[in-house]
């Protein structure tokens, strides 16, 4: 069993930076693929970028948030950059244990989910 927790959200100017974390419970979290989506006010949950062993990323975010993780902490990062108020929305990560396959950005792929923490971006 994984519980998830998400942090770091905040208001920020357009043009800031905010670093999200999700730390995790489970002794076997290093092993689980980790995804962020975000979902903003009258729109679907959007994937944002996902980490195993390596990373990926929605072409919206590209080059302006990073994804990371320190698995001795059980913990994975988004770093954001560059925010603009388009960004603006509540953040989740969430988690999928290895096996079988799977499309990383369809949000009902992943078992496990955070409460998510809100991002919002001013113009």
């Amino acid at each position: 069993q994984v519980q998830l927790v998400e942090s770091g959200g905040g208001l920020v100017q357009a043009g800031g930076s905010l670093r999200l974390s999700c730390q995790a419970s489970g002794r076997s979290f290093s092993t689980y693929a980790v995804g962020w989506f975000r979902q903003a006010p009258e729109k679907e949950r959007e994937f944002v970028a996902f980490i195993r062993w390596g990373t990926y990323y929605a072409d919206s975010v590209k080059g302006r948030f990073t994804i990371s993780r320190d698995n001795a902490e059980n913990t994975v990062y988004l770093q954001m950059n560059s925010l603009k108020p388009e960004d603006t929305a509540v953040y989740y990560c969430a988690a999928r244990r290895l096996g079988g396959n799977y499309s990383v950005t369809v949000p009902d792929e992943y078992a496990y989910w955070g409460q998510g923490t809100q991002v919002t971006v001013s113009s």
